[in-house]
């Protein structure tokens, strides 16, 4: 596994989450189902989920996100109470 490998596999992983590893395999015939598999799952750290291949760790910027997303939920239901709740 090379990190050349490694870089162009995360490229093509980006520009489309929805693929197969079997989809990859086509794109990359000189590597192997399993290489390929080990480089998305071990190396970049990536799962399914939906159909859909996720990074498995939260960056930074998604945890401060969601952080804040949080807070002005509960910014609402402090505000609003109960009848923020039923209004979802």
């Amino acid at each position: 596994m090379t990190d050349d490998l490694v870089q162009h596999v995360d490229k093509v992983v980006r520009e489309r989450r929805r693929f197969t590893i079997t989809e990859l395999s086509l794109e990359f015939p000189q590597d192997c189902r399993t290489v390929l598999y080990e480089t998305v799952t071990k190396k970049l750290g990536y799962h399914k989920f939906c159909a859909s291949w996720v990074p498995k760790m939260l960056t930074d910027v998604h945890k401060t996100q969601r952080m804040a997303s949080d807070l002005t939920f509960l910014q609402r239901y402090h505000d609003e109470g109960t009848n923020f709740l039923t209004s979802l």
